[in-house]
């Protein structure tokens, strides 16, 4: 669930780097992808001016490097650059077949070049400083913040801090999040433009974990379908390829008639470990390095755009730039009794997600997916869910976290997130 998430391919545009003299900033973006580019995109929105900026990146970011989907409103300032969006889904179990009207949400899909040019006429109008090289040291003494990147020295009063980040710890539960997307093209209709298939989970479930496929058409004969799974460990190239294959066959998609266009490949997090929005006074970390990933979910894009919003409002007011955490502590909480649930069972995936979309309002439970409802609909939702194994999971957690209390030198330590499993499809193309 992109961005729900976000996919990347394999070879980003390399910008090539560039040597600038020590420089003082307001504000310096460590990191030009979808979060540092929403910021930016932001602060043109609100009219921002006389705000010294310098954005730290080694790659130039344009093209449809990745593709977010998100839950929103229509007139949420994204609907010029959005490439489809659906005021109907389906979920499917292998027991039934639901159709979900959104209204007044609707569910969105952003491929990431329209973001990047937006982003990149922001910096144009802002005037920003750009260096095309990592960040190799960021350093907070508590009044400015020092960037050394390429050869090149900054001075920013703010630093907003966009890379991938493990969790501070590792989680109780450690997932992951990973997928592999074909965008087919047919030589006729075959798609269904005014629907996405949101979860189907008629895909062979895992031993440990969950799996489904979707599909999102951008109109009759273009769609991407995409194969994702919830489990501790990523497959094989081949794993990707075969799981894929089987979904389209599934689908009633011939082969013959399909041409593989793009590949995305991802993978994110999914762990109740907790990532540090904030590791040093004037230094904040957007995006999955600073939470913006629902840990049950794997939705990141709502968060980032808010966070977005919420940045570029401080910096119009002259307040400092630092968001509303992404998800509140009780959704946190949430998200660990789940995925505890899941991990250790009897809870199964398909089950869970069926009877959320059930025996709740649809809006309720988007918003709830999302991060924005409120305890007493949580508390609802919660409701329409097995007693038996979230009650066992939500004492497994307590018991854990007591345990980390008294023991935290037990505790593992964080790992890295691994990088997706890429491969070639060129077997895949029926006409070659």
């Amino acid at each position: 669930m992109r961005g729900r998430r976000s996919g990347r391919r394999t070879r980003p545009w390399v910008w090539q780097r560039v040597r600038v003299p020590t420089v003082d900033v307001d504000l310096a973006l460590v990191g030009g992808g979808g979060a540092g580019s929403l910021v930016l995109a932001a602060l043109a929105r609100r009219g921002v001016r006389g705000l010294r900026v310098a954005v730290i990146d080694p790659v130039q970011r344009r093209g449809a490097d990745r593709t977010w989907a998100f839950w929103g409103r229509p007139d949420d300032g994204l609907d010029p650059l959005l490439t489809a969006s659906w005021s109907q889904v389906e979920v499917t179990t292998p027991e039934r077949h639901r159709v979900l009207d959104l209204a007044p949400l609707r569910y969105a899909m952003l491929r990431s070049a329209p973001v990047y040019d937006r982003a990149a006429r922001a910096e144009r109008r802002l005037g920003a400083v750009r260096v095309g090289a990592p960040a190799e040291a960021v350093e907070d003494d508590g009044d400015r913040v020092t960037v050394h990147a390429g050869g090149s020295t900054l001075r920013a009063a703010w630093v907003l801090d966009s890379r991938p980040r493990p969790p501070r710890r590792a989680g109780r539960t450690n997932w992951l999040q990973h997928f592999r997307g074909w965008w087919l093209e047919a030589d006729r209709p075959l798609f269904d433009p005014g629907r996405a298939v949101l979860m189907d989970f008629r895909t062979p479930q895992p031993d440990r974990g969950v799996s489904f496929g979707y599909v999102l058409p951008v109109n009759d004969r273009y769609a991407l379908v995409e194969y994702t799974e919830f489990t501790p460990g990523l497959l094989t190239d081949a794993g990707y390829d075969a799981a894929l294959a089987a979904y389209r066959d599934r689908l009633g998609l011939d082969p013959a008639r399909l041409r593989v266009r793009e590949v995305e490949n991802g993978v994110i997090p999914m762990t109740d470990g907790p990532f540090d929005p904030r590791p040093s006074p004037r230094v904040v970390r957007l995006g999955t390095g600073g939470g913006a990933t629902r840990p049950s979910t794997g939705f990141t894009f709502a968060a980032m755009h808010r966070q977005a919003g919420q940045i570029a409002a401080a910096l119009a007011a002259g307040r400092a730039p630092v968001p509303a955490p992404a998800y509140p502590r009780r959704h946190r909480w949430l998200d660990a009794v789940a995925l505890r649930a899941l991990d250790r069972g009897p809870l199964a995936g398909p089950d869970f997600f069926d009877r959320l979309f059930d025996r709740n309002p649809t809006d309720r439970v988007l918003r709830f997916l999302d991060g924005t409802t409120s305890p007493a609909e949580e508390a609802a939702l919660m409701g329409t869910t097995r007693l038996a194994p979230m009650l066992a999971a939500t004492a497994g957690d307590a018991a854990a976290r007591l345990r980390d209390r008294l023991l935290p030198w037990r505790r593992p330590t964080a790992g890295q997130i691994p990088p997706p499993v890429t491969g070639a499809p060129r077997h895949l193309q029926p006409d070659e």
